[in-house]
């Protein structure tokens, strides 16, 4: 069981930590004054400290006095290239960075479960790893170079949580299999022939091709892809032109795609490929292309979610929910790749949806979501480390 009383008691600490995160945030990879504070803390609480894990990742070990298994908890650490637009207290002092999506809370709150398995030591079985990582918001992520780095090793079931704003505080939930997708993007550069606009005909217009090319790429999901399978093809950005009477000579697109399983991936990929290629000769264009293949979809073990799910019952009974397929990626979708776990939601958002969205200038959380999302760790870790190996 939870001692929650032991949680309460850290929880003022742990909305410190958090807010002098969310006032001193670190951009993916940089996050140096970060982990040393991360580190520091840990330290004091006796745990076993690596620094420099993936850069400026932290990995702590704490032994139980019980036997039992050792169960990876972890934490993202890193900001976004955002300003912060915020009127609290604990606004970024940082101009143009901000922790726009809760990575301050994640981290926060894995420090509070370690402080309460610090004080709860001799009641511990098994071990605890507490994986403190770089670089989530940044492609190619921190997770694998902190695997590369041994984060991993003796590690036999791993959990995570997201503190998510579109969720009501309150409640909880996950998925057993495909729960996050695969955030693949591309960069594209269509390239013409300028000239004078009202010559049109003398020159090969890249804005015209990259206007066509867009309508024909939004035609992929609604007619190639099986309307029962999930897949998001998104233009985020469309630069084009220098002035009003000039042909432009170069189009530049940027977007998204996003998939569930590894064949429609593929799938995506390859139509994709094939019109802008096509759609390119179509208008006498010649193009470059940057594909660049993000994280792997999150997939949860079937087992361990099943446990999170009987675990969570008993700390938010009637709040937990089985929780739709989401579009956005994350990298712990790696260490799911290696070891048997659990990705999972904390609802830490406004009851009437009205919350500002993940890597918005305005974002925040409920910060009460914080001890739950710490509760769930603890049981779940403690359900998982009770098993025999």
């Amino acid at each position: 069981m939870v001692n929650v009383q032991t949680l309460q008691s850290i929880y003022s600490d742990m909305v410190g930590w958090r807010r002098h995160f969310h006032a001193n945030p670190e951009l993916s990879f940089k996050e140096v004054e970060t982990s040393k504070r991360i580190a520091d803390l840990l330290s004091s609480w006796g745990l076993e400290v690596r620094r420099g894990v993936a850069g400026t990742g932290v990995v702590a070990k704490l032994e139980g006095a019980k036997p039992g298994r050792a169960i990876g908890l972890r934490a993202d650490i890193d900001a976004l290239p955002i300003q912060d637009e915020k009127t609290a207290s604990y606004r970024s002092t940082v101009s143009g960075v901000m922790h726009a999506c809760g990575h301050d809370g994640h981290t926060a709150e894995l420090l509070a479960v370690a402080r309460y398995y610090s004080l709860h030591r001799e009641e511990v079985a098994g071990a605890r790893i507490f994986l403190f990582q770089p670089g989530e918001e940044f492609l190619p992520g921190g997770a694998n170079a902190m695997i590369a780095d041994g984060a991993l090793d003796g590690v036999d079931a791993i959990f995570g949580v997201h503190l998510w704003s579109p969720m009501p505080y309150g409640f909880a939930g996950t998925r057993p299999g495909p729960f996050m997708a695969s955030p693949d993007e591309f960069e594209l550069e269509l390239i013409g022939r300028g000239g004078h606009a009202g010559l049109p005909h003398e020159s090969t217009d890249a804005l015209v091709a990259g206007a066509a090319l867009v309508t024909a790429l939004q035609s992929i999901v609604s007619r190639n892809v099986n309307p029962l399978e999930e897949a998001v093809l998104s233009i985020g950005k469309f630069n084009s032109g220098s002035a009003n009477n000039v042909i432009a000579e170069r189009c530049r697109l940027g977007g998204t795609i996003r998939t569930f399983t590894p064949e429609l991936r593929a799938f995506m990929r390859r139509r994709f490929e094939e019109v802008v290629k096509h759609t390119c000769e179509l208008y006498c264009c010649e193009y470059t292309l940057n594909y660049i293949e993000g994280y792997p979809p999150v997939v949860n073990d079937e087992q361990e979610t099943a446990r999170w799910f009987r675990v969570a019952e008993t700390i938010m009974p009637g709040s937990v929910l089985t929780s739709e397929r989401v579009m956005a990626g994350e990298d712990f979708s790696y260490y799911l790749n290696h070891k048997p776990g659990c990705f999972f939601f904390v609802g830490a958002g406004e009851a009437d949806g009205s919350s500002a969205p993940h890597h918005h200038p305005r974002f925040d959380i409920d910060e009460r979501a914080m001890l739950n999302a710490a509760k769930l760790l603890i049981a779940v870790a403690d359900d998982a480390a009770s098993e025999t190996k």
